[in-house]
């Protein structure tokens, strides 16, 4: 048992570095030294023979080889570290589906989803909540929440996703701006304007590839709410992207909301939960859902053969 928990103390190290990018930060989360994570995450390493991590300056980052491990390891151990301690999340659980968004699109979607979900299992609890694109995976994997629903987020291992819905892009202009009278606008309109996107609300990366190549807006990242950003609009400071269901229903003042036009104007609506989870409730949801889909239009996309992406046909908006 004495090996057992080294090896997950070792663990512990390991994966808080990982999320904090910084061991100083890791042993401040785990109230240890930084000498101990640094000589455990060594430790490891060495009976890994494999360099989980660069270290400079700034801080720590997973290797290759060490992305790969982590992404094969963690969900095994955090289930482990679940069973060791105990833990039950008993009957009431087992009613509650917990739902993360970590966007502003496909809120829609989501709605109309979860209103049919209630309709057909009334005695299901539904929780909903957003949570930032860097903590999904990890939400996920210890089943702090069961399903999230994104575009921003890479496949991962374990994890089972499907595209389920499609929404056209609006764009959040000034009042004040030169484009606030179009009745739509293109990325090429916008080549001379900076798109903020906040960290709480990432965009697909397809989809900023695109703009890039394209002569589209100057992209920046801003590490701010989704709030600060429309208020960095407001004041003139750039433009912001969202889905037509939030764009229609959310006026914001000295603002305008207008349809992006052409390739690249529609966003895809992703779910993405662990393909072990066994909750019955989630895939009670997982297949309203695709019944959803499946009743919007007549057959869904093929899927490729090895696949863990499925690709739904339903679609909120026809561009």
């Amino acid at each position: 048992m004495g090996q057992v928990n080294n090896t997950l103390r070792r663990l512990d190290h390991v994966f808080a570095a990982v999320d904090h990018g910084s061991l100083r930060q890791a042993a401040r989360a785990l109230r240890v030294r930084e000498s101990c994570v640094s000589r455990n995450i060594v430790a490891l390493e060495q009976l890994l023979d494999m360099q989980l991590f660069d270290r400079d300056v700034r801080g720590v980052r997973l290797t290759e080889a060490g992305r790969a491990w982590v992404d094969l390891v963690r969900a095994h151990y955090e289930g482990l570290r679940d069973a060791l301690a105990g833990s039950s999340r008993g009957h009431q659980d087992a009613r509650t589906v917990r739902i993360g968004l970590c966007a502003q699109m496909g809120r829609t979607f989501v709605a109309r989803l979860i209103d049919r979900f209630g309709r057909l299992h009334p005695d299901v609890c539904v929780a909903i909540e957003d949570v930032p694109v860097e903590q999904c995976l990890a939400a996920i994997r210890r089943r702090r929440l069961d399903i999230v629903f994104t575009h921003g987020l890479e496949n991962a291992a374990l994890c089972r996703s499907e595209i389920f819905a499609h929404e056209r892009l609006f764009v959040l202009l000034p009042c004040h701006h030169p484009l606030a009278e179009r009745p739509a606008v293109t990325w090429a309109d916008l080549a001379d304007t900076c798109l903020l996107v906040s960290v709480a609300s990432p965009q697909d990366p397809g989809l900023l590839q695109h703009i890039a190549a394209n002569g589209g807006p100057t992209v920046q990242i801003c590490r701010a709410s989704e709030a600060t950003v429309i208020l960095k609009v407001q004041l003139g400071q750039g433009v912001t992207l969202a889905g037509e269901g939030f764009a229609r229903t959310v006026a914001i003042d000295a603002t305008v909301w207008k349809p992006i036009r052409g390739q690249s104007s529609i966003s895809s609506i992703k779910a993405v939960w662990l393909e072990s989870n066994p909750k019955r409730a989630l895939l009670r949801l997982v297949g309203t859902a695709r019944n959803m889909v499946t009743g919007a239009r007549p057959g869904p996309a093929p899927v490729n053969a090895g696949s863990t992406e499925r690709r739904g046909a339903i679609s909120e908006v026809t561009p």
